[in-house]
């Protein structure tokens, strides 16, 4: 069984890259969204719930562990593999490798949260993976919590979005990547924004591909779906139509269940 956790809604991004890749794979996702946003958390704090949940996870018959979460990937999950070293461990990280590769005008931009922004992790791998290309590094404080409230239309974060892309555009980026997982679904907001001018840069699909790689036999299943969170479990199944995840609904087993971690 593979585990997937994020602090709320935004892995649902990566889960569902994985259950195209594995469709006969079983899957739980554990929202943590009793302490939601993480971004704003510090790596301590973040790093003590990913502990908790890979645990938790583990104790319910997990055998591989995906951290849907670029800000607890960037705080915990070395911390992670060391506590389950029996256990592969997927992270996720802002995909500067292939922005940097791809990139024509040598100039890209990363999208995140606070607590992303400051990390170590970023700053090893823009220096490891950027070279010679300008990387911009932009905090989008409040953009996951939107995200969870299932604010798509209001005009007042349209025009936010707008306000952080079009700087972004002017300096000449060719790539937007995605540094969190909630911004994943915020891509018919971007898209119009950027019109051609850059591309999205988004490794939900190489996490599958990564889980796919070395899930091997615990791959095999019944293409069950089990969805977990530390709060408002419900609201797990009612988001997924409005993010364009209606049909994970239908691998979805039993009620959505609250987990006291």
């Amino acid at each position: 069984m593979i585990g997937v956790f994020d602090s709320g809604l935004g892995g649902l991004s990566v889960l569902a890259a994985i259950a195209r890749a594995l469709p006969q794979a079983d899957l739980i996702y554990l929202a943590d969204t009793a302490h939601l946003p993480y971004g704003t958390k510090s790596d301590i704090f973040i790093r003590e719930r990913v502990l908790a949940i890979g645990q938790h996870l583990v104790t319910l018959g997990c055998d591989v562990l995906v951290v849907a979460c670029n800000t607890a990937t960037a705080a915990a999950v070395e911390a992670l593999r060391q506590q389950h070293p029996q256990i592969p461990v997927v992270g996720i990280e802002p995909g500067i490798k292939p922005a940097a590769v791809d990139s024509r005008t040598r100039r890209i931009a990363v999208l995140t949260t606070e607590s992303t922004s400051r990390s170590e992790r970023l700053r090893k791998l823009i220096r490891d993976h950027a070279g010679s290309v300008a990387v911009d590094v932009e905090a989008c404080p409040g953009w996951a919590t939107r995200v969870e409230m299932l604010e798509f239309d209001d005009p007042a974060f349209a025009t936010e979005i707008a306000a952080k892309i079009a700087p972004l555009l002017d300096s000449g980026i060719d790539r937007l990547v995605l540094g969190c997982t909630h911004y994943s679904f915020l891509a018919a907001l971007l898209n119009p924004l950027i019109d051609g001018r850059a591309e999205l840069v988004d490794v939900a699909e190489a996490v599958a591909r990564q889980v796919m790689r070395i899930s091997g036999i615990r791959a095999r299943g019944n293409a069950q779906l089990y969805l977990l969170a530390t709060a408002a479990p419900e609201r797990l199944r009612s988001a997924l139509p409005r993010l364009g995840l209606d049909w994970l609904a239908a691998h979805a087993t039993d009620a959505e269940k609250l987990v006291d971690l």
